[in-house]
């Protein structure tokens, strides 16, 4: 339990320098390394490693953006904090290894976004959002370089594969724009994803799927393109997109069942003559 007492130890020491021992931080990260404890601790937390749990990470800042995207503030609340659990988790996991601790990974935060405001923390003029966008984006390319090593060094470097490939492909994009590997205006975006969907037509006819995989690829990237040059997030567009399929296929599998009917026993006229009605429903709904 050496792990457990050490937290304690550490909230203790914070405590009496903030004189504000039962913050729920503090008990967050105590209730952390009990369950991680060797004598006494929970069995499926001890056996978990970051990379078991990277996967519920993403899963929970997932779960936020959908209760932002529902607008349910209660539930935001709650999907905070089980996000909050999962930074804990691996802090924790890293202060077992002797890397760092919870303390440390909000220490970086804090010099980071101090760094990255100097309008606020350093007295340089005010931003407009614009330029604090480009500020920002010109710390993180010093950043980069400061950590990269010589001929290695590359302007795409620290975009996470583990990324959505969609925001993956518009940040690629954005960091080699930056740099000057731009399209002149949406019209050459738009002209490029004609041409992928042309390409991809004509490997379809082929029948070749490997062929048919990678201008599938290509027109996507391309796509992300268009999102990134019109300022839209493409994960935020698509996700829209699938809550408007739910919806109107949900209409589909109410209007058929007070007939008496399920989407398997119709047929594509009619569910697309349904899909119609939904449309013209929520047109007129504004």
């Amino acid at each position: 339990m050496g792990s457990y007492f050490a937290a304690r130890a550490t909230r203790s020491v914070i405590a009496k320098a903030t004189d504000n021992a039962a913050h729920p931080i503090f008990r967050l990260v105590e209730i952390m390394a009990r369950l991680r404890a060797a004598d006494g601790g929970c069995a499926w937390d001890r056996e978990q490693t970051f990379a078991s749990i990277a996967p519920y990470t993403i899963e929970e800042a997932y779960e936020v953006a959908d209760a932002i995207e529902r607008g349910d503030l209660g539930d935001l609340r709650e999907e905070l904090g089980d996000l909050l659990l999962q930074v804990v988790f691996h802090a924790q996991m890293a202060k077992e290894a002797g890397a760092f601790d919870f303390a440390d990974v909000a220490r970086a935060i804090n010099d980071k976004m101090t760094r990255r405001h100097p309008h606020v923390f350093g007295g340089e003029e005010t931003r407009s959002p614009r330029e604090q966008a480009l500020a920002w984006e010109a710390v993180k390319r010093a950043e980069r370089a400061a950590r990269a090593s010589g001929s290695e060094a590359s302007l795409l470097d620290g975009v996470p594969a583990a990324l959505p490939a969609l925001t993956r492909a518009e940040k690629l994009s954005r960091r080699a724009a930056a740099a000057g590997f731009e399209w002149p205006s949406v019209r050459e975006v738009l002209e490029k994803l004609h041409e992928e969907i042309a390409e991809l037509e004509a490997e379809i006819e082929t029948g070749d799927l490997a062929r048919v995989r990678e201008e599938l690829g290509d027109l996507l990237f391309v796509t992300a393109n268009v999102a990134r040059t019109l300022a839209i997030d493409p994960e935020d567009a698509l996700r829209a997109a699938n809550a408007k399929f739910v919806r109107r296929f949900g209409f589909i599998e109410r209007r058929l069942a007070q007939a008496g009917g399920t989407p398997a026993q119709s047929d594509l006229a009619e569910m697309e003559g349904l899909w119609t009605e939904a449309k013209a429903a929520e047109k007129a709904r504004g």
